[in-house]
């Protein structure tokens, strides 16, 4: 666990350099803006443990997989992100001697992630073999107002030396990925070209032609006033930068601010990317850093200003949901339907496989409780495009008729695992799109997007369900077989409750969703139908699926089953496992996992998470009671649902401690592998945790509903949220809640069961 990072409720902080910790604070203090990210490391030369990670939303790789792990039906490539040119590496020399922490002695060290402002900063004393002590203060941005823009200001005072410094600011293209298959480079370098004043490199990955082009410019200050350098051309074959210096005596300093612009053929035309990354690093060079940050911060306070939760006396808490939801918002923005949330943000190579179901679980919500709905119509918008690919991917694996099957992980709508457990067996996510597409719906009332686009996809969707399950003539049921669930720690099951149910509940809604459209826009769904060759008497093999389909109990303990057989296994509880062997992925073998009841992450609560009221609070608690005991939340958002669930059933104090533990899961590392990226979905959840576990927050009726629960240790908490064109900020006291309408119309609320009308511009005041 991470101990070593201290407690502030706006940054998190780390007081002495760990050098056994390096990796783990590159992911942690990681920074982004929505298009670019970059792994927390030093900009000077480091020559002990690191993995470099610069990342650019959207660019991938599809790397082959060897022929001798392909099976029938298997993807060719497992694409992944990739670790672009290095834009913030700026070389150190006092002298002869090249800056390196990991060689010199250093005191004083503090690294700061200042989530409030958006800026990383680093300070620290060093000493080089020869005796020689600078002070070295490192800041850098991407910012949040240019999102192509990146700019670091790295500043030497000198202590004892007197001599030469120089600086060696650099775009660095010989980079390539920790996690490969064949351990090679990803990009082949075009052009490296240093001019006068700016220098860029020019690259291009060797498979699926994504061209970047970073360029960058400089300014250089000794002791405040702005030097006049004759700079020292570098370009070579990878790395193109220049060389500079000034020679400093005791007690003055030297400052360097660095300007790159981070550009892709995603958003410019190869023929203009090197000209256009030249002239906009200039114009980065010409506002200036504090103009630039100025901008930037700005765009930080004003999300802070709409999406800020407050948790009033609890700093582990504070601080822990600020950071999950800066690191959420460094990640994706919702301004380019492109991009999705890939789960592991930019910070590492764990999860660098594109999108996962996970997304329409957390992530959705979270976008459409923070942005107007458009942001969130994005996020669906980007599988809607994908959906001619998932009706391919259904026919590879025998489905017909135009049934779709969604990746289970993906970048451009392609399959992006070679997994048999997840690429073709873990089909509940089929049922997760189509119920992000409800959830949508509900929480905005915009039916446009079923008429427009929510109904082809959901048709396609119960195509693929209903020739995926089989007839059982042994139970006289639909059955689905060979199936995995949502705990990954169980494969290749029969009769999954959740798969089952989603499916049955996905038939259902599809049906109602037809009826829907067909009152709003006849028009529209008669085209559609043609379109899609849509018969009626697929709604009666919808019914009787749904009407006839199997779901395992066990009767005497009140509960549903995860699936046929789950009860056979050997039964071992959290509490029974040593702490040694936790986290069990890391310590047991994979059979010995599976042949355990140990569960990764929520099942059968996952759908009682997904679809609560259609359980009565006594099932919930059965359920609840029975599975938590067995669950290793070794997933990032089973903290998160849990909480809610636990909040829900008025296990108050359970709630509290799985609302921590998942606010904190990448804080304090509990799963032991954060060195390698965090968890955008478990920051997700956490956000969930506050906002529909504390907060109660549902959409009934069209009517935003909360029952709020204040964990006992809390005085208050507050939240705002958008909904159909408002901006409402909660305050939630122990003695009362105070409702304002910030932004649009009048609203009528229900708080507690009872209706609360607030107009626009307004506040309302609840006593308890």
């Amino acid at each position: 666990m991470n101990k070593y990072l201290q407690l502030d409720p706006w940054c998190i902080i780390e007081e002495g350099f760990n050098e056994d910790k390096q990796l783990k604070s590159e992911s942690i203090f990681s920074i982004g803006n929505g298009k670019i990210g970059q792994r927390a490391n030093f900009e000077e030369y480091y020559s002990g443990e690191t993995m470099l990670g610069s990342y650019l939303g959207g660019v991938y790789f599809p790397e082959p997989v060897a022929d001798n792990n392909r099976k029938i039906g298997y993807s060719s490539t497992n694409d992944k992100i990739i670790n672009t040119p290095n834009w913030s590496v700026i070389s150190v020399r006092l002298n002869d001697e090249k800056l390196d922490m990991a060689t010199w002695d250093i005191k004083n060290f503090r690294r700061v992630l200042n989530m409030r402002e958006g800026f990383l900063e680093r300070t620290f004393e060093a000493t080089s073999f020869k005796g020689h002590r600078i002070q070295v203060t490192a800041k850098r941005f991407l910012s949040m107002a240019e999102t192509e823009i990146g700019a670091i200001s790295f500043t030497i005072k000198s202590l004892n030396f007197e001599g030469r410094i120089s600086f060696q600011p650099l775009i660095d293209g010989d980079v390539k990925n920790n996690i490969s298959n064949f351990d090679e480079p990803f990009w082949n370098v075009l052009q490296t070209k240093t001019e006068q004043d700016v220098s860029f490199l020019w690259a291009q990955t060797k498979r699926n032609d994504f061209h970047f082009c970073a360029a960058l410019t400089y300014v250089m200050y000794k002791n405040n006033e702005l030097m006049n350098v004759n700079p020292t051309k570098i370009e070579k074959e990878k790395v193109a930068g220049f060389s500079i210096g000034a020679d400093v005596k005791i007690g003055e300093t030297v400052c360097l601010n660095k300007y790159v612009a981070i550009t892709s053929s995603l958003n410019h035309s190869r023929d203009e990317l090197t000209e256009y990354a030249c002239n906009l690093s200039r114009a980065a060079k010409k506002k200036g850093w504090n103009l630039l940050f100025e901008k930037h911060s700005g765009a930080w306070s004003k999300i802070w200003s709409e999406m800020d939760i407050i948790i009033d006396s609890d700093l582990a808490a504070q601080q822990a949901i600020r950071y999950n939801i800066f690191q959420q918002l460094q990640t994706y923005n919702g301004n380019d339907e492109r991009l999705n949330i890939n789960p592991g943000g930019f910070s590492g190579e764990k999860l660098n496989s594109g999108t996962l179901w996970e997304n329409e679980v957390v992530c959705v919500p979270f976008y459409l409780g923070n942005f107007t709905q458009n942001t969130a119509r994005n996020l669906l918008n980007y599988r809607f495009r994908h959906l001619p690919k998932a009706i391919r991917n259904a026919e590879k694996l025998g489905f017909n008729k135009g049934a779709a099957f969604f990746p289970a992980a993906t970048f451009n709508g392609n399959e992006s695992l070679n997994d048999w457990e997840l690429s073709f067996e873990e089909v509940h996510r089929n049922g997760l799109i189509a119920f992000s597409i409800f959830n949508y719906i509900r929480y905005t009332g915009d039916d446009n997007y079923l008429i427009e686009c929510g109904l082809r996809e959901l048709i396609a969707i119960a195509r693929f369900w209903a020739q995926r399950v089989n007839f059982s003539e042994e139970k006289n049921k639909f059955v689905l077989t060979g199936v995995t669930g949502p705990n990954h720690y169980d494969s290749n099951v029969n009769n999954n409750w959740f798969t089952n149910f989603i499916a049955v509940w996905c038939l259902k809604f599809t049906a109602e969703s037809i009826e829907k459209v067909k009152k709003i826009d006849v028009e529209k769904y008669e085209n559609l139908i043609s379109d899609i060759q849509f018969h009626q008497d697929e709604i009666s093999t919808w019914k009787n699926i749904a009407d006839n389909m199997y779901f395992p109990e066990n009767e005497n303990l009140g509960i549903y089953s995860q699936q046929d057989g789950f009860l056979d296994k050997f039964k071992i509880k959290v509490s029974e496992v040593p702490e040694s062997q936790l986290p069990v992925f890391q310590n047991w073998t994979w059979d010995r996992i599976l042949r355990s009841t140990l569960i990764k992450q929520p099942d059968v609560l996952l759908g009682m998470f997904l679809f609560n009221e259609n359980f009565d609070r006594e099932t919930i608690s059965r359920n609840f009671d029975f599975y938590e005991p067995f669950t290793v939340h070794e997933s990032a958002i089973s903290y998160g649902i849990h909480s809610v669930i636990a909040t829900n059933i008025g296990k108050e104090q359970k709630a509290l401690e799985m609302f921590l533990r998942s606010a904190r899961f990448d804080l304090d590392d509990l799963n032991n592998e954060v060195a390698n990226g965090l968890h955008i979905t478990g920051m997700a959840a956490s956000w969930l945790a506050v906002v529909q576990g504390f907060g109660g927050m549902s959409v009934i009726n069209n009517q935003l509903n909360f029952t709020p629960r204040i964990p006992l240790v809390w005085n208050a908490f507050s939240f705002s949220v958008h909904f159909r064109g408002n901006l409402l900020h909660l305050h939630f006291e122990k003695e009362k809640q105070i409702i304002r309408n910030i932004k649009g119309e009048n609203i009528i609320i229900v708080m507690n069961n009872k209706p609360v009308n607030i107009e626009a511009g307004n506040q309302v005041e609840i006593a308890n």
